[in-house]
């Protein structure tokens, strides 16, 4: 089944949190910023009918499950970081209601020796 079966989102932008993560030895010693955006693949038609928490996904909870992973233990890569996030949000929502996530991981601080906005790290998850 595509994404496009549920053609509905439902999308936490712009998350922002200080974390250790990256291969370099200071990375892991410094907080520095990141950046991540979850946007659910789901059905949202029995929310939007019946206006009721239960038949949709608790956002509040799933800021405090991307907030858990990313500021809990480091990682190397932002694309595992991004995996872990997909990986828990899959499995914290009903699968009759969520199909897949989109995950964007950006890390404006990278060690990079030039000029550049953020580094990115976006995937695709279904079930």
């Amino acid at each position: 089944m595509s994404l496009d079966a549920f053609p509905d989102r439902l999308s936490l932008l712009g998350m922002r949190f200080e974390a250790r993560h990256g291969v370099l030895a200071r990375e892991k010693l410094t907080p520095q910023p990141f950046e991540v955006d979850l946007v659910l693949r789901a059905d949202l038609a029995t929310a939007a009918e019946r206006d009721a928490l239960d038949a949709t996904v608790d956002y509040g909870a799933l800021f405090d499950l991307v907030r858990g992973i990313v500021e809990g233990p480091p990682f190397d890569l932002i694309e595992a970081l991004a995996g872990a996030i997909a990986r828990a949000a899959l499995a914290a929502t009903d699968p009759a209601l969520v199909e897949g996530v989109e995950v964007r991981v950006r890390k404006p601080k990278a060690p990079i020796d030039g000029a550049f906005d953020t580094v990115e790290a976006a995937l695709t998850r279904r079930r």
